[in-house]
């Protein structure tokens, strides 16, 4: 169970008034720990943890209803934090023996939920559009080399393509509504504007745009198939040692003893990449034409509105009738002063160009009657029916087939059933097929028993021998 001794309240340090505080002391600790800036060959005390909260308290907004009087100063608060994130199990109290001193990393779901923090606040960088091109090289890889170790790395990577797509589809979708709830705030065009192009530059262009174009799931598609192709095609010796090593690295992927893992793995790939291609590669384009347009829409809207706001005409006019007559005279006569002004304007001779007129393209739309076919076409097209029918059977006649032959009995073996035409040989050659669950379901229902093969025929040289036997059902009556 995951809620069960010191993570039983593992969330509580995230619900209450300082949540947005202590996410970012576990974002900055994170990252001291885990990216580039980290020492892997030190363990942080507590005095240097408390320095490092101190420095997320000053980056970390106050929210609202939050008690700012409770802590005397920063490092009273990070003292805190520290201690709510041991007591609820995001960290743990390390102590060295040889020192005496205490050291305070991540626990193990501590640093797996810290990890989804620090991903979702956007500092580092991912180069999730990789993971198609992943796929293929890992694949390649193991067919190569034969190490299963590059088959579980493609499977891996294939499933990340599909959370990719639905991370980018999310993250359009917020950036959407994150536009409207702007522009309805604050209804500023240049700002709207630049958060628009500063995403499609910073974001649209270094990952999006490469997913639709370098690293196109429908472009690497084939190629991938073409690789799990020559992967089933290999020698069965080699495909056995790649199960048994599957079965012996990735025990959870065994189904049965029967089902082969390798298959399985190779079937999931397969499907996953025709899902992204066909499903989640076109609801992106979707989603960010819907992004597009929407930002467009709005924009040209917010350039209406601002080129408008001098030209209140009903304004003018509710503030015309409020002045004395007098007044309001006075205005519109200086008005028309203004407005009579002549001007005169010259039309750039480089505008005007003759442009040459496009002849309309003719359109036949005459019907034309087709001719009688001759006699030749006439037979050719009897001749084809002909044999469509003398190579067809259905249902019906092949029970009717049995029944004839099985006369009053219910029990026959197929090497007794008669041919007297062509018709029978037919029915004979696909009498097995009574045996079927779509015959049983109309009534019909038949017991199967294999026999002795049956050799040396006239019709057939070699052929499988059954015993057919008509059980005793109520349902069982002629269609």
């Amino acid at each position: 169970m995951f809620f069960s001794d010191e993570r039983s309240q593992f969330f509580r340090p995230l619900t209450g008034k300082y949540r947005e505080q202590i996410a970012e002391c576990l974002r900055l600790l994170h990252e001291r720990l885990y990216s580039s800036q980290a020492d892997y060959g030190e363990s942080l005390r507590r005095e240097q943890i408390i320095d490092l909260f101190c420095e997320a308290l000053e980056r970390a907004p106050l929210l609202e209803g939050e008690d700012e009087g409770r802590f005397g100063n920063s490092r009273e608060q990070a003292g805190w934090i520290l201690n709510q994130l041991v007591d609820y199990g995001w960290l743990k109290r390390d102590k060295d023996e040889a020192s005496f001193q205490s050291t305070y990393p991540f626990s193990r779901s501590g640093r797996l939920f810290t990890q989804a923090l620090a991903e979702v606040d956007g500092r580092s960088v991912r180069t999730r559009h990789r993971n198609t091109r992943n796929t293929l090289n890992s694949l390649a890889a193991f067919l190569e080399r034969g190490e299963v170790y590059d088959l579980l790395d493609a499977y891996e990577h294939s499933e990340r393509i599909i959370a990719d797509f639905t991370d980018i589809i999310a993250e359009l979708e917020e950036r959407k509504r994150e536009l409207v709830r702007e522009v309805e705030a604050q209804q500023l065009v240049q700002q709207a504007s630049d958060q628009f192009f500063d995403f499609m530059e910073k974001r649209f262009q270094p990952d999006v745009a490469i997913r639709l174009s370098a690293d196109s799931v429908e472009k690497h598609r084939e190629r991938i198939q073409d690789t799990i192709g020559k992967i089933r095609r290999k020698q069965k010796t080699w495909k056995a040692a790649a199960e048994r090593e599957l079965r012996r690295l990735a025990p959870d992927l065994v189904v049965s003893d029967d089902a082969s893992v390798l298959w399985q793995v190779l079937d999931s790939i397969e499907q996953r990449m025709r899902s992204a291609s066909e499903i989640m590669l076109p609801a992106l384009r979707r989603t960010l034409q819907g992004f597009t347009k929407r930002a467009d829409i709005i924009i040209r809207q917010l350039s209406y509105i601002h080129s408008q706001k001098h030209n209140d005409i009903v304004g003018l006019c509710r503030e015309l009738s409020t002045l004395p007559e007098a007044d309001c005279n006075r205005r519109l006569a200086a008005a028309g002063e203004v407005m009579a002004g002549l001007r005169v304007g010259l039309v750039d001779p480089a505008q005007n160009r003759l442009r040459e007129r496009r002849q309309p393209r003719p359109v036949q739309s005459l019907v034309a009657e087709m001719a009688a076919p001759d006699a030749a076409t006439l037979r050719d097209l009897y001749i084809q029916q002909q044999l469509d029918k003398a190579f067809s059977i259905n249902g019906g006649a092949l029970r009717d087939y049995l029944r004839t032959a099985l006369g009053a009995s219910r029990r026959i073996d197929n090497r007794d059933l008669p041919i007297d035409s062509a018709a029978d040989l037919l029915a004979l050659s696909h009498v097995i097929e009574l045996g079927s669950a779509d015959h049983g379901e109309t009534g019909f229902r038949l017991r199967v028993e294999p026999a002795e093969p049956i050799s040396g025929e006239h019709y057939f040289e070699r052929r499988d021998g059954f015993l057919l036997e008509l059980e005793q059902d109520d349902d069982t009556q002629r269609p």
